[in-house]
């Protein structure tokens, strides 16, 4: 099942519609939040996506699907959920204490939206920046 385009473009839906993806877009429109995180397995390969490259276009969406802003990949790599490091964690903007607060936030994400994190899961961790 290939992911939602928008305009021609993969969309960025940050988290689950509702409360959490409204504040983790006012984060990126705020210039706060400028990375995001994904398991390799559970959501790229499991649906059939290639992971986003340097340059790629990625339509921001709200809670409604519709086009809020447009922000372009700065960085991606792939890297075992336990390797994911402290600059990660600040870049993703969601004001986490420490990288162990990252690891233990995301574990409940991945975990209530039915994957397994373990140790050596494959994470694949995208920078981007939002364009003007």
């Amino acid at each position: 099942m290939a992911w939602a385009r928008l305009d021609g473009l993969r969309v960025l839906g940050l988290d689950n519609p509702g409360e959490t993806r409204d504040w983790l877009n006012e984060r990126v429109l705020g210039g706060h939040k400028q990375a995001t995180a994904g398991l390799l397995g559970a959501d790229y390969q499991a649906e059939g996506e290639p992971l986003e490259h340097v340059g790629e276009l990625l339509a921001l969406v709200d809670s409604q699907e519709q086009r809020i802003g447009t922000v372009e990949v700065t960085k991606v790599e792939v890297v075992p959920f336990a390797a994911v490091d402290w600059a990660f964690a600040q870049a993703e903007g969601e004001g986490f204490r420490s990288v162990e607060h990252w690891r233990e936030v995301h574990t409940k994400f991945f975990t209530d939206n039915g994957a397994r994190v373990e140790e050596d899961t494959q994470v694949v961790c995208m920078h981007f920046r939002l364009l003007p």
